[in-house]
């Protein structure tokens, strides 16, 4: 696969999306993680006023310095690229003491990527723009590892066709740094930094296998791992499968 060559693909479809649509902006969240690295690289590739926002709330010192400097890589390849760094820490601490002890851990995790999606919205809504997903095939539609109306609010999703392994080759094609491509993925929403294959019980390359072995006529008979990767998948698939369908609508019957 020439991973150049698609690149320039999916950031000719964001701007002929953009073009259709008179969208003067585009507005990405970075978290220091490859996807949104390569998402916001490919959206600087556009020639769009691309607006990166930065948005620790308590945020692991590594996972913000990574994004920091992911940011200022862009800024000096893209002039079209402009920076927003907005701490939302004492926001989501405020947020925490007027709802009291009641929530769960997991509210808590998801009303982070929340907090973060009204400020993504607020800045693309002062500039004309539209907010770019970050997610990835696996994510967004094998085991729907993302917030419902938090990282899963947007507007366009360019790489959510691409597995998180061809992310992966894009980043190291367009020249994303290192560190970048060389961290644990995580969705930053934990004061523990666990990372993506500590929450979910398996790695990215292990959810990929499964979501193509379904996608394709079985191979060889599974081994014991395999058949415990495939389980935890299918049961991930079938819990978030609301998140990936559209919202159930009552139709009206005109017999009623």
């Amino acid at each position: 696969m020439d991973w150049s060559n698609v690149a320039e693909n999916i950031s000719d479809w964001i701007g002929e999306y953009a073009k259709k649509n008179g969208i003067g902006a585009l507005v990405v969240g970075v978290s220091g993680g490859v996807d949104s690295a390569v998402t916001s690289t490919i959206s600087a590739m556009t020639g769009i006023d691309t607006i990166v926002l930065n948005m620790p709330i308590h945020q692991d010192r590594m996972q913000n310095e990574l994004s920091e400097r992911h940011i200022e890589w862009l800024k000096t390849k893209w002039a079209n690229v402009s920076e927003e760094k907005i701490d939302l820490s004492s926001t989501y601490d405020e947020f925490c003491s007027k709802m009291g002890s009641g929530l769960s851990e997991l509210s808590l995790a998801n009303s982070r990527a929340r907090l973060r999606m009204t400020v993504l919205y607020a800045i693309a809504g002062s500039n004309n723009g539209i907010v770019i997903g970050t997610g990835n095939k696996v994510e967004d539609f094998g085991v729907g590892f993302f917030t419902k109306y938090g990282d899963g609010g947007v507007d366009i999703s360019p790489i959510a066709d691409l597995y998180k392994s061809d992310v992966f080759a894009i980043g190291k094609e367009l020249g994303v740094i290192e560190e970048i491509l060389d961290a644990a993925p995580t969705d930053g929403l934990w004061e523990d930094g666990r990372t993506d294959e500590e929450q979910i019980g398996a790695s990215y390359e292990e959810l990929e296998w499964a979501m193509r072995e379904l996608e394709n006529p079985p191979g060889s008979e599974m081994t014991d791992r395999e058949k415990e990767v495939m389980s935890l998948y299918l049961g991930l698939h079938e819990a978030n499968s609301h998140k990936m369908a559209p919202i159930p609508v009552f139709k009206l019957d005109s017999t009623d």
